[in-house]
């Protein structure tokens, strides 16, 4: 074969071109920079530019730590770097830098001299790294390092087989458990039994579904103490697929579930004698109440004062008298049955409520086991207690809690109102009497203020000729939504209250402010005007009528009649004969108003200083038919007859009527025959009527006219 020259291999090249090298400076993430042997900067790659905002072109020949450092760097860390330089060494450090911005960042240096031995200008080649990240999360891991030690919560972490992997100072704490105990084992080696296998499946659902659950546990201790813990148990998931880690924290809340009980039962128990108080009364009573309605029973709420029991307490002192307590809150509160409940209100109060059946047998058995001796001990032998027992039932009164016991109470009063040892029961419909009393009395009030009332005027004629002698003032109350109102719908809501005399004194001024308008108008007319006897046995009744007559100077007294019902009580009759006799002193007339209906009819005729009585109209109504009806018209003439009293019949409707009365000798009529009420701006018109229709021989049989 013929020789062939075969080229020899060429040698690797030892060195790369500085255009490469250039090029791999400029690319790389890291910062770099060249300086020469004094440390000044001669270069910086771009990436340097890009992180700290520094231009080349700006920090030529400038040394780096007129650049770079900032408050937060560490002095020591410069002048161990500055001494390397100088020794030519190399060296990394770990610094933090800030920005030309003023943004701080750490950096890992790394710093290599090199010398005209590499062929090149002696200096240093600083490469620096961006580790804020990971300065971040050391931080991070030493904080929660930190709080994992130094928490006064317990922490267990376990893994996804529920294995303990590690638990803090503070588990040790709480459990008496040290980390050494329970690594490796389950959490429940602290269950103490209490709850029930349900119990833990909820709770182990609750962090399958929604990787937490947090509640109240009951675990023991290392010793064996139970205790109460707060826990709250997350679940954790990892990057790597399937595991979990629980972590879970729990604060040993027991010292505070102590004090809730302690709160608890300062709020809701009496002190001194460990029953329920008030407040717990009340509770109690609004499930009774929920649970009466479920099972459609009744139940009854029972209030119970001790009689007379301050005198225990100054006979024998308080401590005694807290011990006598005390024995008959036990007494009673053993003498009930299952879900029936004793408490003390106050002092010697207690209230009661009884859910069983047959309440009956129960109130009786109360009094009884108060009726008891109790010795207290001071060597004076037993002292023997009675009780008043006021009861209301449920639903028969639909009060809520609050109402019942109050209504309980207002019964127990009306029970010792009765004496000791006795019991009464709440009437729910005599409440909604009284209630509805209040609520109109509340409207008068607020009609006197909004000036709702008025007087109404209804003639009286003297029977012989027909002349109208005067008018009777009746109150009418203008109502904003019900209309014109009578006395009746609202005056026996008057009677025995606070404004009984008000509203009379406001009848008696407006009566005499019309007869005042009336004289000023040319017409001097009669007023009879009713006086309740609450308002004429009030201390300032006279005063305030002759400071009103004196206001009115041109009124006649002889004009005014004071009309007092003869059917109404006067406890101090010899008082009220002096009222009236100071009344007719003034010039006022008075006259006894539905003579008849009363039982001291001729006690007050023969009492009381009369110049006219009135006659009933229930009597007269019915006298014609009604043979008792027309004895007692004829009787009441006949006593105003021999008393020289004059008679005047009210409910005269008929013309029938004024012929009776007329042939039985009646002196004066009123009633609906000859007018009915009228507001007095009409009575000038109908008294211009009235004498049309009586002309002066119609008057000769005034029995026939037409105004009857």
């Amino acid at each position: 074969m013929p020789d062939i020259d075969i080229p020899e291999p060429e040698a690797p090249c030892s060195q790369i071109d500085l255009e490469r090298l250039s090029l791999v400076a400029s690319v790389t993430p890291n910062m770099v920079l060249i300086l020469d042997a004094e440390g000044i900067v001669q270069w910086a790659n771009p990436c340097f530019e890009e992180h700290t905002g520094y231009l080349l072109q700006d920090i030529l020949g400038t040394h780096p730590n007129k650049l770079l450092n900032g408050p937060g760097t560490d002095p020591d860390t410069i002048k161990d770097i500055t001494r390397k330089l100088c020794e030519r060494n190399p060296f990394a450090e770990d610094i933090l830098l800030y920005t030309r911005s003023g943004a701080p960042f750490w950096a890992h240096l790394n710093c290599v001299p090199v010398s005209a031995e590499a062929g090149v200008k002696p200096g240093f080649i600083a490469i620096m790294n961006n580790i804020s990240d990971h300065k971040q999360g050391e931080r991070g891991l030493r904080i929660a390092a930190c709080v994992f030690d130094r928490s006064h919560e317990a922490i267990i972490i376990s893994d996804h087989n529920n294995r303990i992997l590690d638990v803090n100072p503070a588990f040790s704490r709480i459990t008496g458990y040290s980390r050494s105990d329970v690594l490796g084992l389950n959490p429940s080696i602290l269950s103490s039994g209490r709850h029930s296998p349900d119990y833990y499946r909820s709770m182990w659902k609750s962090i399958q579904e929604n990787n937490h659950w947090r509640g109240e546990i009951w675990n023991r201790r290392k010793n064996g103490e139970e205790f109460v813990e707060l826990q709250s148990i997350s679940r954790v998931h990892l990057e790597e697929p399937g595991r979990y880690y629980h972590v879970a924290t729990f604060t040993d809340i027991t010292a505070l579930k102590n004090h809730a009980k302690e709160l608890d039962w300062a709020a809701n128990y009496d002190e001194l004698t460990g029953l329920p108080n008030r407040q717990r009364l009340k509770d109690r009573l609004a499930k009774a109440r929920t649970r009466a309605d479920q099972q459609q029973k009744t139940l009854s709420v029972c209030y119970l004062d001790l009689d007379g029991f301050n005198a225990i307490n100054d006979s024998f002192g308080h401590t005694i008298g807290n011990q006598i307590l005390c024995i008959l809150a036990g007494r009673l509160a053993q003498a009930l049955r299952s879900g029936d409940t004793a408490a003390r209100i106050g002092g010697d109060e207690f209230g009661l409520i009884l859910q069983s059946d047959n309440h009956d047998v129960i109130y009786q058995q109360i009094l009884s086991i108060i009726n008891e001796p109790v010795d207290p001990g001071t060597g004076t032998g037993p002292v023997t207690l009675t009780a008043s027992l006021g009861i209301t039932r449920y639903p028969e009164d639909n009060a809520d809690a609050e109402g019942l016991i109050r209504h309980a109470d207002q019964a127990m009063y009306s029970a010792k109102e009765r004496g000791r040892n006795q019991l009464h029961f709440f009437d729910p419909e005599l409440n909604e009497h009284r209630q509805q009393r209040r609520k109109q009395l509340t409207e008068i009030t607020r009609a006197l203020e909004n000036e709702e009332f008025e007087l109404y005027f209804q003639p009286q004629v003297r029977i012989a000729d027909c002349k109208v002698v005067g008018f009777e003032a009746l109150i009418r109350w203008k109502h904003p939504y019900k209309g014109l109102l009578h006395p009746a719908a609202f005056l026996p809501t008057l009677e025995d209250s606070h404004l009984e005399v008000p509203l009379g004194q406001w009848v008696l001024k407006e009566a005499i402010y019309q007869m005042n308008l009336w004289h000023q108008a040319g017409q001097d007319l009669s007023v009879s005007i009713n006086i309740s006897a609450r308002h004429l046995m009030d201390h300032s009744f006279t005063r305030y009528l002759e400071s009103y007559l004196h206001s009115h100077p041109d009124v006649n007294p002889g004009k005014i009649t004071l009309e007092v019902l003869e059917s109404t009580a006067l406890d101090d009759i010899r008082r009220a004969s002096n009222v009236l006799t100071r009344c007719q002193e003034l010039g006022i007339r008075i006259a006894l108003d539905d003579f008849g209906t009363g039982f001291a009819s001729l006690t007050y005729m023969r009492t009381l200083p009369v110049d006219l009585v009135k006659i009933d109209k229930s009597f007269v109504l019915n006298m014609l038919n009604d043979t008792n009806d027309r004895a007692i018209v004829e009787s009441v003439i006949f006593l105003g007859q021999r008393f020289s009293h004059p008679i005047l019949a009210e409910g005269v409707e008929t013309m029938v009527h004024a012929q009776a009365l007329r042939q039985l000798g009646c002196n004066y009529a009123q009633g609906y025959g000859i007018a009915r009420p009228m507001p007095a701006g009409e009575i000038q018109e109908w008294m211009q009527q009235w004498h049309e229709k009586n002309s002066a021989s119609e008057k000769q049989v005034c029995a026939r006219t037409q105004g009857w």
